[in-house]
């Protein structure tokens, strides 16, 4: 099966080389040079994001402008939502080529250490009645350390410490509260089949789309 994480340096130290999948079930490959400037925008984009869903909205524009840019080298250029706006085009790409494409650009700012609230896994499959659809998934984790506020110690506790054996004090500490849209462990599905090339990705909760959600293409 060609879901493959792959992606290698390029001929200059600073740019990447990403296969891109087309002409479905990945029967055509072509390397794209990602160069030092693009790699440079997405890094700035996805430092701006403070918590796990602005980095996934992040990733949707990310992902669209990345296959934006896989257009210009490559026939993908010519790749429509769904599989029949662009049935027997040049260039075409069903859900196993955007799956494992997408897949390849996440890892892609994986190596670049870009991600910092997600992880990439394999990509999903999903099977409705005799059809089947494949999607590309990252995992939330835990965010960094120093994105988390430190807990604020009450003045008396540290006072409290130095005059009794009285480590129950350290209950006062309040408790800091998850950022407001943590959910470690929690995965979605970055699906680009769902769009043109170019527009940003779909972003949906794996359940959600296992349970058939998504724009209606065809």
């Amino acid at each position: 099966m060609c879901v493959q994480m792959a992606w290698v340096q390029g001929a200059r130290a600073q740019d990447a080389v990403v296969p891109v999948c087309f002409n479905y079930g990945c029967a055509s490959q072509q390397d794209v040079q990602v160069g030092l400037k693009e790699l440079e925008r997405v890094r700035a984009r996805l430092l701006m994001a403070g918590d796990a869903e602005a980095e996934r909205e992040a990733l949707a524009d990310i992902v669209g402008q990345l296959y934006g840019l896989a257009g210009r080298q490559t026939p993908v250029n010519a790749d429509r939502a769904g599989n029949y706006l662009d049935f027997a085009v040049e260039g075409r790409m069903d859900c196993i080529d955007h799956s494992t494409t997408t897949t390849r650009w996440l890892q892609l700012l994986v190596q670049h250490g870009m991600l910092r609230f997600h992880r990439v896994l394999e990509p999903a499959r999903r099977t409705r009645w005799v059809l089947q659809h494949f999607g590309a998934v990252i995992e939330e984790i835990e965010p960094p350390p120093g994105l988390r506020p430190e807990p604020t110690v009450p003045d008396h506790v540290p006072l409290m410490l130095a005059l009794c054996d009285c480590a129950e004090v350290l209950d006062d500490i309040p408790a800091l509260p998850p950022l407001a849209s943590s959910r470690p462990g929690e995965r979605y599905v970055v699906d680009s089949w769902f769009v043109d090339n170019g527009e940003a990705a779909i972003v949906l909760p794996l359940a959600n789309w296992l349970d058939g959600e998504g724009p209606n293409v065809q």
